[in-house]
């Protein structure tokens, strides 16, 4: 093996950064560690740090019983304390970056992804939690609305539940606007993290593929998300956009080793980080390698992959009913928001 590890290679040879993909305690110091300059976090991460780990927790558990708080009110204060913790660790890398890295995501309600009034009134109060709070919306168009605002407010946002080149975009342009209103107030402009779960990519179109006995082989389904976050990444970088983007839901080494070198932020959980330390990796620059045209072909049969791929495959009316949309915001609701509210 080379001298470091791949990723340490990653971090000092290339302009891909990474955040830390977790809201366990002792894992966000392991992160740390390795390099990472922010964290996700996300409800299903925050229930499963409060319900695996309660001894860690049992101090801040206790303080939110005593409020005797019910419902999202009890979810969100045990959200609070999930990620002031972690920004905390994270503060003095913001400020030694002068805010441009160091930031924790505190993710709104899923269940109000259509409540543009609620999502906002969420977002300004996560945003006095800490200076480095990046509130996180969902790519949907309630959520871009909100997303806009905010960007308008000086608050840091990262649009999440985020899979498609239409959603990257709508985030870039969206975060733009909100730009332009902060400047004409003379306000600071928020941040903006764009997301695209790539992982979740493929786990969508695979199904979709067997469902539809789609000619695509399981190496085409693979490159299904590298597609459709090469192809977000070059428009990122023709437009010249603020937004930064945030590459999420790892599924193999491919989804780091094949877009390295990229201006952009990983995010990557504990478990593939491993990839990363415990084996090595060719050790070149990959952003710029195309994925075949054939397998963007074959891919293109399918209706579901076009709606991801091509720039004007989707409007922003349509992110709230894409497939892996649904999935996602269940995932978080069921497997995060609502485990809180219930957490004893």
């Amino acid at each position: 093996m080379s001298s470091g590890t791949y990723l340490e290679w990653v971090l000092a040879n290339t302009k891909t950064e990474w955040w830390h993909d977790s809201a366990d305690p002792a894992e966000l110091r392991l992160g740390l560690e390795r390099g990472a300059v922010g964290v996700t976090t996300n409800p299903f991460l925050s229930a499963a740090t409060t319900t695996r780990n309660r001894a860690a927790w049992a101090e801040a558990i206790e303080a939110v019983r005593a409020l005797n708080l019910t419902g999202a009110e009890k979810a969100e204060e045990l959200i609070r304390h999930v990620v002031t913790h972690a920004s905390a660790l994270y503060l003095p890398h913001y400020e030694r970056t002068g805010g441009r890295m160091g930031y924790v995501c505190a993710q709104v309600n899923p269940s109000r992804a259509g409540d543009r009034e609620a999502m906002l009134a969420m977002a300004r109060r996560f945003h006095t939690w800490a200076p480095n709070i990046a509130v996180k919306l969902p790519a949907v168009a309630a959520g871009l609305d909100v997303l806009e605002d905010c960007v308008a407010e000086g608050i840091t946002t990262t649009a999440t539940v985020s899979f498609t080149v239409p959603q990257a975009i709508a985030i870039a342009e969206r975060c733009r606007a909100g730009r332009q209103r902060a400047m004409q107030a003379g306000i600071e402009p928020g941040k903006c993290f764009a997301v695209i779960m790539i992982g979740r990519v493929d786990d969508y179109l695979r199904e979709v593929a067997q469902d539809n006995q789609a000619a695509v082989s399981e190496a085409d389904i693979r490159q299904s998300g590298l597609a459709v976050t090469k192809r977000a990444y070059a428009i990122y970088q023709e437009r010249g956009y603020e937004a930064v983007l945030l590459v999420a839901a790892l599924r193999g080494t491919y989804h780091l080793t094949e877009l390295a070198g990229a201006e952009l932020v990983m995010s990557i959980a504990p478990a593939p980080q491993e990839w990363f330390v415990a084996k090595d990796h060719p050790r070149e620059v990959r952003i710029g390698a195309e994925v075949p045209a054939d397998v963007i072909e074959r891919l293109s049969t399918m209706p579901e992959f076009v709606k991801a791929y091509e720039p004007d495959g989707m409007t922003p009316s349509d992110f709230i009913s894409y497939g892996v949309t649904q999935r996602t915001l269940c995932q978080f609701v069921e497997s995060g928001w609502k485990l809180l509210e219930e957490l004893r």
